[in-house]
């Protein structure tokens, strides 16, 4: 039976904390834990879970806003599950940011807290709605009303996180699938397969693969792979329902192909790296970038990025298998952060650029502002079509073109495999110095005198794109860059990147945590500023705004800066 829990809000007379001196009451109200007392704790609407609990007469649940905000606090400071359980048991600081003033109060067993999250697990893959991730946005948008924060421009960034899942190689891991099998089977099946299991079962993964010698590979490759088809054949009638036959499966389909009747192992490079990494985790995925592979996901974090605003906070948390593209994240990301937020102004790396993240933009009424595109750099000594002033109708259609040399045209849809074309007065382009140094894209065609400039839809976004790019380059605010000081404090409290969970659901629940401690971090910096950084702050943003409007200090007059000297004479010097 589900019931909200409001006994934090009438705190006893005599508990712990009001024993304390008033000294270390006072340093206790002001520290983190109230904090998140006041900014998570009470913020969390424990109905969103009220899908978890039946409605018949029954014992009631442990609060729920008490085991969300356990799990926040575990994963914001890297404890294990015995660890966090030891810090809520005997740590007054602890029990204070989740509403308790008295120790022993609401104790619960460990056991509850994973019960409680293979409910969560099992909702989320009925229904496909992550309660954590609901109750995180949701907390969010209250903290961002609260401090009235402005969350029209945002920055977006990936980054790859591991699962906890053994380095195994190729063989090595064929022979842990080919122990899960066994492990799988009744008692008559193993003891009718004894003698085809025994090399596989009577020792660790890594001391069959050891005693191997040079060249063995192959041999054994193909030998399990012949014995994994006959498994296959053998235990489908018994066993095709459960999960490790379809593991098995899977496995052998991914490492094996059957020619002529034939098995054969594929090579390594015809491996997918869609394929299954562990047993213990089905969902993770390989992925290489800059010479190194990761084993496991891709964490997407999306944050607030006003210049205004006292302090940003992390407005969304995204996690997948790390082969999905970025454009696909921002894809998914982009209609609840235009539901929830004022989002006006994306920034992001060049590695979210797409036609589907263009189309999507328009439709959305977004500016996509990327730092960089995707391919080839255009040739530097001619004209490239972002050179040019597309202009588009509501639909993000190309309606009319300017060129470098002002001549304002319109644009007409030509063919499906030409796309648009605008037509240019030769007259006025042959006193043009681009069309005269032959820079200019424009040709004319056949015996038609017009310039005609032939562009598809896909090549106009990219030129739009490619255009912002230019012209965030050239500003003296980054306001993209701060999104991976983010991404480096969400996941710091692990070393390696390598998270100790397995499986998205896990993945993602406790990324989704650390995150939510990260934003009480940043609220407990602002409200506990001192004097000297609010004022360093002040006169930094001030500095920002003198330049702004100023293309460079060498094109305006030193007076500008002198109101910004008299506040932080250090920063008048750095900049």
């Amino acid at each position: 039976m589900f019931k909200k829990n409001k006994a934090h809000m009438q705190p006893r007379l005599l508990s712990a904390v009001s024993q304390l001196s008033e000294k270390h009451r006072q340093r206790l109200e002001n520290s983190w834990a109230s904090v998140f007392y006041r900014e998570v704790f009470c913020r969390i609407d424990e109905e969103i879970f009220s899908v978890l609990y039946a409605d018949l007469p029954s014992r009631p649940n442990v609060a729920v806003n008490v085991l969300v905000g356990f799990e926040i606090l575990k994963a914001g400071f890297g404890w294990s599950d015995e660890e966090g359980y030891d810090e809520f048991t005997y740590n007054l600081q602890v029990r204070y940011a989740l509403g308790y003033g008295e120790l022993g109060e609401g104790d619960f067993d460990l056991r509850t807290l994973y019960y409680f999250r293979e409910r969560l697990n099992r909702y989320m893959q009925e229904s496909g709605v992550n309660l954590l991730a609901k109750v995180f946005e949701q907390v969010t948008d209250e903290q961002v009303a609260a401090f009235k924060l402005k969350t029209g421009i945002q920055r977006m960034d990936s980054t790859l996180v591991s699962s906890n899942i053994g380095q195994w190689s190729r063989l090595q891991f064929l022979v842990v699938v080919l122990q899960r099998v066994h492990r799988m089977l009744s008692e008559a099946d193993r003891a009718s397969y004894e003698q085809a299991f025994e090399a596989y079962v009577k020792e660790h993964a890594g001391h069959y693969v050891y005693r191997l010698k040079k060249g063995d590979f192959f041999p054994h490759l193909q030998r399990i792979g012949e014995f994994m088809q006959q498994l296959l054949a053998d235990l489908k009638a018994a066993y095709q329902e459960q999960p490790t036959y379809q593991m098995l499966e899977r496995v052998f389909h991914e490492h094996y192909r059957i020619e002529e009747q034939t098995v054969k192992g594929l090579r390594d490079k015809e491996l997918s790296p869609q394929r299954l990494l562990s047993p213990d985790d089905f969902e993770a995925s390989l992925r290489g970038r800059r010479n190194a592979t990761f084993s496991g996901y891709a964490a997407n974090l999306t944050e607030s990025a006003e210049p205004q605003n006292p302090f940003q906070l992390v407005t969304k948390v995204q996690v997948a298998p790390n082969n999905v593209d970025d454009p696909q994240l921002l894809l998914a990301a982009l209609p609840d952060l235009k539901a929830r937020t004022a989002l006006h102004t994306l920034y992001t790396d060049g590695g979210f650029g797409s036609p589907q993240t263009d189309l999507a933009m328009i439709t959305q009424h977004v500016t996509h502002i990327p730092t960089a595109i995707r391919g080839a750099k255009p040739n530097p000594q001619r004209l490239n079509l972002s050179d040019f002033d597309l202009q588009f109708d509501e639909a993000g259609t190309p309606i009319a073109i300017q060129c470098p040399g002002k001549q304002h045209t319109p644009v007409e849809f030509g063919n499906p495999k030409k796309g648009f074309v605008a037509r240019f007065d030769p007259q006025r382009c042959s006193q043009c110095t681009f069309a005269q140094e032959k820079q200019c894209p424009a040709r004319p065609v056949r015996k038609n005198p017009l310039r005609h400039l032939y562009f598809l839809w896909k090549e106009a976004w990219v030129a739009q794109r490619r255009k912002r790019a230019r012209e965030y380059s050239q500003q003296d605010q980054n306001l993209r860059a701060a999104i991976e000081a983010t991404c480096w404090a969400v996941k710091c409290r692990y070393p390696n990147d390598k998270f100790p969970v397995r499986g998205l659901f896990r993945m993602t629940s406790l990324l989704i945590a650390s995150a939510a401690m990260n934003n009480v971090r940043r609220i407990d910096r602002h409200l506990h500023a001192r004097p000297w950084q609010i004022k360093r702050k002040l006169a930094k943003q001030a500095v920002q705004r003198t330049l702004a409007a100023k293309s460079s200090f060498l094109f305006g007059s030193p007076s500008d800066l002198w109101p910004v000297c008299r506040l932080e004479p250090a920063l008048a010097v750095s900049f």
